[in-house]
């Protein structure tokens, strides 16, 4: 006589919602399942496409973040005023760029929230406020103030770029951000960020937690194809993450490589070569062990005289397009709906500034101002 089993499974309580054409498990009360996790804020100036270097340096670890935490990706549009001004004829088309860059990689506005800056005023208001908790000598004294009017070419800076920090809190502190993934040129910013929030609880009410900057341990950066030290839109020495399979091949076989190398056939440094660097850094995101091998043999063969620079460009054109060509394929089927960028923006800016309108009637209840 045959045994009986019962067995079953408990009745999840999520639903699926879609948002903007992507889908999330939501609670029946229809909040994400994201209540216990930390919250990070991060994002880009919308100053032109992302490169390379962005997906090095910033977007690859993005991409896993938004699994781990209540994830805010700011399109800091407000912020290419303290150095562009001029500019905002282009902001529109940046930012619009910028959102298919982020979507083509992997971020997902279902886990995350995208949202333009300028679209939520209350950080403006929260930033006047902010202001009057920070000094001007202590603005000046940032590292990073000197490096932007250099890279700029200000000479003297303007009251926004002095304030730049002080907005940047603002940013951070309306939605009461744990945590902040910067590189260490920003962690002096941060401090700032700290410092206020600090002072408003000390003067006011625990309001705000004291965010931590998140500077990954080992994070990388790849060099501009003409071998200076970091890639830059300003200098055209940057591989776009939406070049095409014509315009990567040209650039990657005019970069540069070993200089004491004239006739090919030389021992070549591989170590400080921007086309080894470019190899170590995307052979490891194919995930293919005979790739692995053969960028080595490279590596060996070069060291001794054993190989052209031609044919290890050529390497290396092949591993980015194996690295490209998904991102492509991804970037032009959300370009195929017109008016996704903009869904996704309007929904998540939506979601956002009600976060922030919320959190600062709290700021103002607890300075006793206005009708709160």
């Amino acid at each position: 006589m045959k045994k009986r089993i019962l067995t079953g499974d408990r009745p999840t309580p999520f639903r699926s919602v879609s948002f903007a054409g992507f889908t999330q498990k939501v609670h029946p009360e229809g909040q994400a399942d994201q209540s216990i996790r930390k919250r990070i804020l991060t994002g880009d100036r919308p100053t032109g496409k992302l490169h390379l270097g962005h997906y090095v340096g910033s977007l690859k670890n993005r991409v896993k973040l938004q699994d781990e935490y209540d994830c805010y990706f700011i399109i800091a549009d407000l912020h290419t005023l303290t150095t562009q001004p001029e500019k905002t004829r282009e902001l529109s088309e940046n930012v619009r760029q910028l959102v298919l860059d982020y979507l083509s990689v992997g971020i997902d506005p279902a886990k995350s929230i995208i949202y333009l800056q300028s679209e939520i005023p209350e950080v403006a208001e929260l930033a006047l406020i902010f202001g009057n908790l920070i000094t001007v000598p202590r603005l000046q004294r940032l590292p990073t103030l000197k490096d932007v009017m250099a890279d700029s070419d200000i000479k003297i800076p303007s009251f926004g770029l002095l304030g730049y920090p002080v907005l940047q809190a603002a940013d951070i502190l309306s939605f009461k951000a744990n945590l902040v993934p910067v590189g260490k040129d920003q962690a002096s910013h941060i401090e700032v960020t700290r410092e206020i929030a600090r002072d408003f609880n000390r003067i006011y009410s625990e309001i705000f937690p004291i965010p931590q900057a998140l500077i990954p341990k080992e994070i990388g950066t790849l060099p501009g194809t003409d071998g200076k030290a970091k890639m830059s839109k300003s200098a055209g020495n940057v591989i776009n993450l939406s070049d095409d399979s014509t315009l990567v091949k040209k650039k990657v076989m005019e970069m540069y490589t070993d200089p004491k190398r004239i006739h090919g056939n030389e021992p070549g440094n591989v170590d400080n070569n921007p086309v080894f660097i470019y190899l170590n850094a995307f052979v490891p995101e194919l995930r293919d062990r005979s790739l692995e091998l053969k960028a080595n043999e490279y590596k060996e063969r070069y060291k001794k005289g054993k190989v052209k620079d031609v044919e290890v460009k050529e390497f290396l054109f092949a591993i980015l397009e194996k690295f490209l060509q998904p991102l492509r394929e991804n970037r032009a089927r959300f370009e195929r709906d017109p008016e996704l960028v903009e869904r996704i923006l309007k929904e998540s800016t939506d979601k956002a500034r009600a976060e922030v309108q919320k959190n600062l009637s709290e700021i103002k209840r607890a300075m006793k101002i206005g009708f709160a």
